[in-house]
């Protein structure tokens, strides 16, 4: 890999704001999709760090390729930072329950995550929700793309 593939660029900084943005609404629009008694705590704060992360490295880095190739980059951003944010809530589900003594061992407690995983999406199954992500992750391209464009 070139090592200017790894350097700072304009693209990589706003496929990382709009991204970690985009992550920030769509925990709110989460929000009254989950069980009254849900406790949340830094529940924005993480999605919108997981899609600061994404949008550096998945969005960004790829950056510069055409406004097509910008729309399938920011729903590959949107879909890396969906998947990273199942796995740290289940995570920290799973270590919630671990210290409850729900599980007995720790191969229990790994197949907990993926089964707290699956018990999140059936709440999630929303069609604003949806959306908002997928309209969000093309405008996300699509804004590093013009970024790349204008700054390269």
């Amino acid at each position: 890999m070139a090592k200017t593939r790894t350097l700072p660029t304009a693209a990589r900084l706003v496929a990382a704001l709009s991204l970690a943005a985009l992550g920030w609404l769509a925990s709110d629009l989460v929000r009254p999709l989950m069980p009254p008694h849900t406790a949340f705590g830094w529940f924005n704060y993480v999605n919108a760090v997981l899609g600061l992360l994404c949008g550096w490295f998945v969005i960004g880095s790829r950056a510069g390729r055409g406004f097509t190739e910008a729309l399938a980059n920011g729903l590959t951003g949107v879909a890396a930072l969906v998947i990273w944010a199942f796995f740290a809530q289940s995570l920290n589900l799973m270590l919630k329950q671990a210290m409850e003594n729900k599980y007995d061992g720790p191969v229990e407690a790994i197949i907990g995550i993926f089964t707290n995983a699956v018990d999140y999406a059936q709440f999630l199954v929303d069609p604003a929700l949806i959306a908002a992500l997928l309209i969000g992750g093309m405008i996300c391209g699509l804004l590093a793309e013009a970024t790349s464009r204008r700054w390269s």
